[in-house]
């Protein structure tokens, strides 16, 4: 189970993302361009301290990106879906693909990916935070897996 991030805006929000990937034992893609300058010594200091416990794959554009994940199910969160990834069957090779915060991602990458999925908001609001909509997507996909690598639920 990957998360891919498509031309990320924000720097704060690549370091969420780290945080989150690191924290639950997935993988992040970085899709760049980014919109600022990504280089290791930034990188380092956007993850924080999670970067060393980080599976982090840098790819110079889409097609690389593709070209690297050939064979995996491309999976696209998108407020534009119909179906809502509460209700999709997850497949343990899955990569959640999120857009960039400005922009989402181009007609041509809502083409070629394998799935779009949605999360439900209350009327007249437009969008989540994207690593707030990758915590809830990743959660839920690792869940129905098998590859929650928490701990056991303990609910009483």
């Amino acid at each position: 189970m990957r998360l891919a991030l498509f031309q990320p805006d924000i720097p704060q929000n690549l370091g969420a993302a780290i945080r989150l990937t690191a924290c639950l034992g997935s993988a992040l893609d970085i899709v760049e361009p980014c919109a600022f300058p990504l280089d290791d010594r930034r990188l380092r200091r956007t993850a924080l301290d999670y970067g060393p416990a980080a599976d982090i794959r840098r790819h110079s554009s889409f097609e690389a990106f593709r070209g690297a994940s050939a064979g995996a199910r491309l999976v696209l969160m998108t407020t534009t879906a119909k179906t809502s990834f509460m209700t999709f069957a997850f497949r343990a090779d899955d990569i959640l693909l999120m857009g960039s915060e400005s922009a989402g991602v181009p007609a041509a990458v809502h083409e070629c990916v394998d799935a779009r999925l949605r999360i439900a908001m209350a009327p007249g609001l437009r969008s989540l935070n994207v690593v707030v909509a990758a915590a809830m997507a990743l959660s839920e996909a690792m869940r129905q897996t098998g590859l929650w690598r928490g701990e056991e639920d303990d609910v009483r």
